[in-house]
């Protein structure tokens, strides 16, 4: 009887915990206009891309598939370009492309970046000297002029290949933001107490540095895709990206080849420039929602 009426009262004891957090996360969200925002946008932008695609015809960015340059209308809400494809199914399909890209360089930045800033910003001696001194000259190199470089050296490039190709090239920056925060973090006073504890450096950075750090991660996260997506897009232009897979970088491409400005084809460029400016606007709102977030003198007092 003892041991089942205790297991009660530490649900009880615990439930008005758990609440207590969920309303301080709920009171802080509406505090945080800005990371709302920026997630309405981003999970539009998201379902749009998931649910599109079951709506609109896949045909209907295959080449002649209707007549060439055709103004938006009923039956083409954004026109057809010079090729004879739908412009609304374009972006349908090139929207996901382009962020699978930032996603994946995102994510891959975000993992070398953190794993060397961590080590960077908390271990001293040799061993943060030496991640400190290839970051910094990393940093020197103009990425964007080894992108080019790189991407022109590929024969055929693919969504995956220029998510890596970027991601080599956009880790400096995550490395020295996180490190900075490490090496601030690392002077309180929690972590002397855990080396007293017996923790070692690896128990220290997984269980007390890396959870303080998980907003700012996220905003570390955020900031590799906006930049991955940048680079991408300017890889793109140049005429320098996947070929034969439609995105919003290689759309702007095509139109600037046949002269869509000069010819008068608003449709053509202003519509994937219009998806690539709400997304960034998402990607900025989130950075900037959770950067506050891992900053308490950023945060909005009631």
């Amino acid at each position: 009887m003892s041991a089942a009426s205790a297991a009660p009262a530490t649900t009880e004891s615990r439930s008005p915990e758990t609440w207590s957090r969920r309303r301080e996360w709920i009171s802080y969200g509406r505090r945080n206009p800005t990371l709302i925002a920026g997630l309405t946008i981003i999970t539009v932008i998201v379902v749009f891309g998931l649910l599109a695609p079951f709506i609109i015809d896949q045909d209907a960015t295959r080449t002649t598939a209707f007549s060439k340059d055709l103004p938006p209308s009923l039956d083409h809400p954004l026109g057809t370009d010079s090729f004879g494809r739908d412009m609304l199914a374009l972006i349908v399909v090139g929207t996901p492309q382009t962020v699978k890209i930032g996603l994946i360089a995102g994510f891959m930045a975000l993992i070398i970046g953190s794993t060397l800033g961590f080590i960077q910003g908390f271990y001293r001696g040799p061993i943060g000297t030496s991640v400190r001194g290839v970051t910094d000259v990393t940093l020197t190199i103009p990425a964007l002029l080894i992108l080019i470089t790189v991407a022109s050296q590929v024969r055929q490039v693919t969504v995956e290949s220029m998510a890596i190709i970027i991601a080599l090239l956009a880790w400096p920056g995550t490395t020295r933001a996180i490190g900075s925060q490490v090496l601030s973090m690392r002077e309180r006073a929690f972590v002397p107490i855990a080396r007293f504890n017996g923790m070692s450096g690896m128990e220290i950075i997984f269980k007390e540095l890396m959870p303080n750090m998980l907003p700012y991660l996220g905003a570390s996260f955020v900031a590799a895709v906006s930049t991955a997506i940048l680079f991408a897009i300017g890889l793109e232009v140049l005429g320098l990206g996947p070929q034969t897979t439609n995105t919003l970088g290689m759309t702007i491409y095509w139109s600037q080849l046949h002269s869509a400005v000069i010819r008068g084809l608003w449709w053509w460029w202003l519509s994937p420039m219009v998806v690539i400016v709400t997304l960034f606007i998402g990607l900025f709102l989130i950075s900037h929602g959770l950067d506050e977030l891992a900053n308490p003198r950023l945060r909005r007092r009631v």
